[in-house]
């Protein structure tokens, strides 16, 4: 599911349209082959846009880029599957603004997902910050961000259905730290009502320290599954242990 996104992800530097899918939501699937020979359909339902900070030498200034997007399986889908089920999907880092807030390493408390009673959890600033930054420049992020847009939508798809259902977050890269976010927040805040979540991420760099491990250790609907190579080093960057740690 990542994959589609890449795939479809407009970043050629002469295009207006740069920063945005190359597809509809409704043909998406078809036109990167996500529906051949695949028993797990899904409807594509929601794009979800994220703001990142432009390396500037002398102000900050943000774009907005297409970095996921949130589907439902279809009643095709639910029969294979066995459940209705609601996906969120991350991609990875490809411009230069997502560059730089990668290398935001600095720990920061992640108040809006656990409110001001963080117990001293921190995590990831530059990640957290494309997770939950608005750009007043773009109509894709001017009062929404990208926390928000996923987290309206899946209430809005759990309002729809009244059934049961399960959530899966995906990401690969900075997109698996976005989903790690993610599901964590989507099951902190009750969102999932008593739903599973279960996040798969893939090439993960490290987004959190004890405490969030801790956090989210101890939380009974979530489930996470980390899928690395033994010879990339991203999964195991950055180093915390010697990095900055800044209030929120």
């Amino acid at each position: 599911m990542c994959q589609a996104i890449y795939d479809s992800f407009n970043n050629e530097e002469a295009s207006k349209y740069r920063g945005t899918s190359r597809y509809s939501k409704k043909n998406l699937s078809t036109r990167v082959g996500l529906d051949k020979n695949n028993p797990y359909k899904y409807d594509i339902t929601k794009y979800v846009y994220a703001a990142s900070v432009v390396p500037s030498k002398t102000q900050k200034v943000k774009e907005s880029t297409w970095i996921g997007f949130v589907g439902v399986a279809t009643d095709e889908g639910k029969v294979a599957l066995g459940r209705r089920d609601i996906l969120i999907a991350w991609r990875g880092t490809l411009t230069d603004s997502e560059w730089n807030d990668d290398k935001e390493v600095p720990l920061v408390q992640p108040t809006e997902i656990f409110g001001e009673n963080t117990n001293d959890i921190l995590v990831h600033k530059g990640f957290y910050s494309i997770y939950i930054s608005l750009n007043e420049a773009s109509d894709f992020n001017r009062t929404t961000s990208a926390r928000n847009q996923v987290i309206e939508e899946v209430k809005r798809l759990l309002n729809q259905y009244k059934e049961q259902v399960s959530i899966t977050v995906t990401g690969h890269s900075m997109g698996s730290s976005l989903a790690t976010l993610c599901a964590i927040d989507i099951v902190v805040n009750q969102i999932n009502k008593e739903f599973p979540v279960t996040a798969f991420v893939s090439a993960c760099p490290r987004v959190e320290e004890e405490n969030f491990k801790e956090a989210y250790a101890k939380l009974k609907t979530f489930q996470i599954l980390r899928i690395s190579n033994l010879l990339d080093a991203i999964p195991k960057l950055p180093v915390f242990d010697t990095i900055l740690v800044l209030s929120a």
